[in-house]
Formats: C-alpha cells, structure tokens, sequence
C-alpha cells in the first residue's frame, strides 16, 4: 500500500504542551505538529528555531515530525 503523506520542510515557531509544536512551513503557512514515535523514543530534542522534516497528513490534520535537520 502506497503512503499518501507528503514530505516538507519546515522551522519550529513555538513548543506547547504534550509534544506539540507550531511549525511554520516553507510555503509560509503555519501548522501544528506533533513528534513522531521514533524521535521520542530515541529522545531527540527539537527546540525552537530547529529545521525539521515533516510528513503532511492528507486529510489537512496534524503533521509529524521525522527528523531535526
């Protein structure tokens, strides 16, 4: 089965409880997101002003964050 989601880049504005962040998007648009599975378990820390890599839901939900560049 092929995966809907797409990839982009994007900065983290601001962190908010419960591993949330609102992460501004290359395209200028601001979203919420949420860290995925493997960056908690491997307890990697995202900060405020990080370039991360996001993989957008399709239904225009939350995105997941998959990597701190």
């Amino acid at each position: 089965m092929e995966s809907q989601e797409s990839e982009t880049q994007g900065i983290i504005e601001e962190a908010l409880p419960n591993t949330l962040f609102r992460v501004s998007l290359e395209s200028g648009e601001v979203i919420l997101a949420y860290l995925a599975g493997k960056m908690r378990l491997h307890r990697i820390k995202v900060l405020v002003g990080d370039k991360v890599l996001l993989k957008l839901d399709p239904y225009g939900g939350k995105a997941r964050i998959t990597r701190r560049l």
